[in-house]
């Protein structure tokens, strides 16, 4: 059973977004059994599996900031959202159920700059030390062709982690979100350009790069 944990301490840098999207590419592009695993007392990850209509590959919720982790028997792949302000013995008891770990940043200096200490502080556990799970960086929300663009680029280029995509700032996502969809369900006149963008993150997801 593969275990894909989204992870960064600073909110809104779009984990949901990511965990339901690579939820949504398992189940309806790899035709995966796949489970959602929430740890955010919020459930956004929840909320939008309860938009999700019964036309859509079933995705099992479950809501793990309050009962434990326990996919079906015979799930092929657990997704993970973290919440925010995850850190110390919290944060290793997450690393220990990941083999891989998506790592979303924005493109903002406050942003940047929380990414890089949090990012000392994963390296620091255990699992990450031993080479026991991988890690790759998402810059995210990104609008190319800006300053701040070019800026976060270098950033990631520094932080010695793949950096493995960047995803563009669009309305799809938000569209996707209130159908309970994830943008590989949605029409591909409409989100080719978002398609292209993912398809960097899942050849990684899918390549030995990204198992241990």
């Amino acid at each position: 059973m593969r275990h894909i944990l989204v992870l960064n301490a600073k909110g809104g840098c779009g984990k949901s977004t990511i965990a339901t999207n690579l939820a949504s590419y398992y189940a309806w592009e790899q035709e995966k059994s796949v489970a959602l695993a929430d740890f955010d007392p919020q459930a956004s990850s929840l909320a939008w599996l309860e938009a999700r209509g019964e036309e859509w590959p079933e995705i099992i919720g479950i809501a793990a900031w309050k009962e434990s982790l326990r996919a079906p028997r015979g799930t092929d792949v657990v997704i993970m959202d973290a919440p925010a302000r995850v850190h110390g013995s919290e944060m290793t008891q997450l690393v220990r159920k990941a083999e891989t770990i998506v790592f979303p940043v924005l493109p903002s200096p406050i942003d940047m700059r929380a990414a890089e200490a949090y990012m000392q502080e994963l390296k620091a556990t255990g699992r990450v030390q031993r080479k026991e799970v991988k890690i790759g960086v998402v810059a995210n929300r990104v609008r190319e062709n800006t300053i701040i663009f070019a800026e976060l680029y270098d950033f990631l280029r520094k932080l010695d982690v793949p950096y493995v995509a960047t995803l563009r700032d669009t309305q799809n996502y938000i569209k996707a979100e209130e159908r309970g969809v994830g943008i590989y369900e949605m029409a591909p006149s409409q989100v080719w350009q978002d398609l292209e963008n993912w398809e960097p993150l899942v050849k990684w997801l899918n390549s030995k790069r990204s198992m241990p």
